[in-house]
């Protein structure tokens, strides 16, 4: 699959540290794409490599075709980015703080109503900066991003520090993105339930490696079940799980039973309470889990070994 990102067995250390080995992901057209990874596993050294602001040590990375390492500037162009330092003058206008960048790129000043209409801030275009809410900074880093209409933006935590409604509505307005826009959309984050609510494809990155990568739906459709449980003899529970072959999981408000591919849920289930019972075992709680993407992550990073360190 040709995509609007790619990249192949990108990798970048420093010294003796390998903070990315081998990366190879693919971002479709018009996707909105969750990069996913706890804080340390990798994701903003990657989005920098996409950028052009860090080489990689080694593998290459295309946006829209165009090798980034060989034409910076080719790339940049394809290219909004959305990072955590705003860097706008609290002392300007929201309209001036946009005007100050569409010179710098040469475009023309029908660029900045057509920006500040797709975030909706053209009521507070005219006040100061400094007298922005975070989300509304967020909003038009936003649309400083999508001066010149590239086709690909790279958003890092667009959503962090916001409080509920900003979440909520940043969340709704990232989902809708692709189609209003047709832009593709990578999204930084380690927030699993805000990505699940947003993202069409999505990409897990662990201890610097991609241990996961798909079409989200795809992804959840294919994990294997699981079944949540509560009981009031845990150890007794355990033993008559593994007799029935299933993983063991801690879950956060009791156990959790998982099953392997092929297997049938209703059957398991049906067979597993009626030997818990059997055995003596109180269940105070017995039922499916729905597949999610925390499930999803939880599978593919609990086993991942740690990079070693260079020579």
């Amino acid at each position: 699959m040709v995509g609007m990102i790619e990249t192949e067995r990108l990798t970048r250390r420093f010294g003796a540290r390998t903070a990315v080995e081998a990366v190879s992901m693919t971002v479709p057209d018009q996707a909105v794409y969750g990069f996913l990874g706890r804080n340390g596993a990798g994701k903003t050294t990657t989005l920098k490599m996409l950028l052009g602001l860090i080489r990689p040590t080694a593998g290459t990375a295309r946006v829209g075709g165009v090798d980034v390492a060989r034409d910076r500037t080719g790339a940049a162009r394809k290219i909004g980015a959305l990072l955590e330092a705003h860097g706008f003058y609290g002392n300007l206008t929201g309209r001036e703080n946009l005007d100050l960048s569409r010179r710098l790129l040469g475009l023309p000043p029908s660029e900045i109503d057509r920006v500040l209409s797709v975030v909706e801030m053209r009521a507070d275009a005219g006040r100061r900066v400094a007298g922005y809410s975070l989300g509304m900074r967020q909003r038009l880093g936003l649309a400083r991003a999508m001066l010149g209409a590239p086709p690909v933006l790279v958003l890092d935590e667009p959503t962090n520090g916001l409080d509920p409604d900003g979440i909520a509505e940043m969340r709704g307005f990232l989902r809708d993105l692709p189609a209003r826009t047709g832009a593709t959309v990578l999204l930084s984050s380690h927030l699993l339930g805000e990505i699940e609510q947003i993202a069409t494809h999505v990409g897990v990155i662990h201890q610097g490696r991609l241990v996961l990568e798909g079409e989200l739906a795809a992804l959840k459709a294919a994990e294997a079940p699981e079944i949540t449980l509560r009981v009031d003899d845990p150890q007794r529970a355990a033993a008559v799980l593994r007799r029935w072959d299933l993983t063991l999981v801690e879950g956060a408000d009791g156990m959790i039973a998982r099953l392997r591919p092929g297997q049938d849920h209703d059957q398991v289930a049906a067979g597993l309470n009626r030997a818990l019972v059997e055995q003596g075992v109180g269940v105070f709680a017995f039922g499916a889990r729905e597949r999610s993407l925390e499930g999803l992550y939880r599978q593919v990073t609990e086993n991942t070994q740690p990079l070693p360190e260079a020579a």
